[in-house]
């Protein structure tokens, strides 16, 4: 048990006792410890000669817990002890870090009141078999709401993108999260990705009853893939349903921020996002998550998770790609260059209000105008269209604070032809906190919809769906609420 990082706090009402124990600690032989397991929280308290009998304790939220094990020691017949090992992962100050993230706490016990080995084992296999009840109980919980959980054990494909980002995603695997998978018990089968749509192949073809769960490390880009190949099916209706997992190793990293949001913890960057997010699929609760269909004028059918750009956003996404070594920071340097010769585009843009409850959609050809319950953008010169469907861009732009992952509503930005290079500049500053809606700025329209209609009228310009560059033409796209399903702890 490691009391520096362990954080002790003294307990006022612990709760109901259901099990009890006095263990030494495996670090130190000499250390006797009050253990009590409670419903929501494991208690530990060193055994003391003072006159109270006790130290504070140090309280440990099995909402934090992501795995408990029973184990004999080394191959040594004279000893006759067992242990038991209980692995937390609580939001913690760290030294000299301004916020919080979450870290690793390890509470380890020998138990060796018994005389036969047998016996202590069981003994440890029961404290270890209760922990992880009750986490499992208090995680599948949320303001008193039942939540559909993994299963546990679970089987995880993971499919992990070497060149992702700073081409370190293995690296950040082996450091970050294989322990803390293994910690939750956790059944893996790593496949790593050698090209482009070698993810989209795998799922479209794969026995998907081998897992649980669908997990990528990467960017944005390879869940693109792996939604757009489970669609390809010819059990799409069904695949779909495989619950959708992210860890993040990209540069943007967009849904893995977005995840971290949705579960209220303060914002993180880099390494304690991955980490944020490993500790969330661990916790294996499962969401809707919303899709868009998009249709191309060429004909075929697109889905996205995320968002859809077309203009400066798009723009500063493909061309930072000669930063991809930068990291996330490519973003800044693309901003800056193309804030330096900024772009006016010329297209027509309509949509569908997301009103009353959302209902089946049948939208017209995209040779058909719009009925009139849609509307048509006056303006046809913009520097930016943006629709999004997730609260984050990247990991440091919460561009849609109020999006939720199965709300069926789109967030429509545009920002319309006129606004100097400061101003434009000064959103996205913004955006950093999610305040760019309260900048009052007169080029910035928001609306929620439930479908749009793009039309680019110049020949130039660059349009992605989740950060894929496609066709550029005439498209429309429409949401389809809690189509697929997300792990979003």
């Amino acid at each position: 048990m490691d009391q520096r990082r362990a954080e002790p706090e003294l307990i006022t009402d612990p709760g109901p006792v259901t099990l009890y124990g006095e263990f030494t600690l495996i670090s130190n032989r000499k250390v006797r410890c009050a253990v009590k397991l409670t419903e929501r929280d494991l208690v530990v308290q060193r055994l003391t000669s003072a006159p109270v009998g006790r130290s504070k304790a140090v309280v440990l939220s099995l909402k934090d817990c992501v795995g408990c094990r029973a184990y004999r020691g080394d191959d040594n017949k004279a000893d006759r002890a067992s242990y038991f090992a209980a692995y937390f992962y609580p939001l913690k100050r760290r030294w000299m870090y301004s916020g919080v993230s979450r870290q690793r706490v390890e509470q380890c016990f020998r138990l060796s009141a018994l005389q036969d080995p047998r016996a202590n084992l069981e003994e440890a296999e029961k404290w270890a078999r209760a922990v992880r009840e009750r986490s499992a109980q208090q995680q599948a919980l949320r303001d008193g709401v039942s939540l559909h959980s993994l299963p546990r054990p679970c089987r995880m494909l993971l499919l992990v993108n070497p060149q992702s980002g700073k081409g370190q995603a293995l690296t950040l695997f082996k450091n970050h999260i294989q322990r803390l998978l293994s910690e939750a018990g956790v059944s893996l089968t790593l496949i790593t990705t050698e090209r482009q749509d070698h993810a989209r192949e795998h799922v479209k073809e794969a026995d998907l009853s081998q897992w649980d769960a669908i997990v990528i490390m990467s960017g944005d880009g390879l869940l693109y893939e792996v939604v757009n190949g489970l669609l390809e099916r010819s059990d799409c209706e069904e695949a779909i349903q495989t619950p959708l997992g992210i860890l993040p190793s990209g540069s943007g990293n967009a849904l893995a921020a977005s995840v971290h949001y949705y579960s209220g913890a303060p914002p993180v960057t880099n390494e304690e996002l991955l980490l944020s997010c490993g500790f969330l699929l661990c916790q294996g609760q499962v969401s809707r998550m919303d899709l868009v269909s998009v249709h191309l004028s060429s004909g075929p059918r697109l889905f996205s998770f995320l968002s859809l750009a077309w203009g400066f956003v798009a723009d500063v996404d493909v061309e930072s790609e000669k930063y991809r070594h930068l990291g996330a920071a490519r973003f800044t340097v693309g901003t800056l260059v193309r804030l330096a010769s900024l772009r006016v585009y010329k297209g027509r843009l309509a949509y569908l209000p997301a009103s009353g409850e959302p209902s089946d959609l049948q939208l017209p050809p995209l040779d058909q105008p719009v009925s009139g319950d849609w509307v048509v953008v006056p303006e046809e010169d913009f520097v930016l269209v943006l629709a999004m469907y997730q609260s984050h861009l990247a990991e440091d732009l919460l561009a849609a604070p109020g999006a939720r992952p199965d709300d069926g509503v789109i967030h429509l930005f545009y920002v319309k032809a006129g606004i100097s290079r400061a101003a434009l500049l000064r959103l996205f500053l913004a955006m950093e906190k999610g305040t760019h809606l309260d900048t009052n700025c007169q080029h910035l329209v928001h609306a929620k919809v439930r479908a749009l209609r793009l039309e680019p009228r110049s020949p130039e310009g660059i349009i992605t769906v989740d950060g894929e560059v496609v066709e550029h033409g005439p498209l429309q796209a429409e949401v389809q609420r809690g189509r697929a399903r997300i792990i979003s702890g």
